[in-house]
């Protein structure tokens, strides 16, 4: 660490200066943050205006609802004494 200068106009120059920078430091936050913002809403703006833009989907009222079906081979694994098979 370096020493502390013993001239008050010094030391009041200096805390001057960390103030500034912090400042700095702030606006520069603020602005990333509201440009940030900004942006996430105007891509939620896009992307609601394309889904309002959608055609909409012809399927018959009558038919019912397939759900997808995972088919495959399972075995269970016990916890436990190890088994031979």
């Amino acid at each position: 660490m370096g020493r502390r200068p013993r001239h008050p106009l010094v030391r009041a120059l200096s805390l001057l200066l960390g103030v500034a920078l912090i400042g700095v430091l702030l606006v520069f936050g603020l602005v990333v943050a509201g440009v940030l913002l900004v942006g996430s809403v105007v891509l939620l703006a896009v992307r609601q205006w394309k889904l309002g833009r959608a055609p909409a989907r012809s399927a018959a009222p009558n038919t019912p609802h397939q759900p997808a079906v995972l088919e495959g081979e399972f075995v269970v694994i016990r916890q436990g004494r190890p088994v031979a098979h």
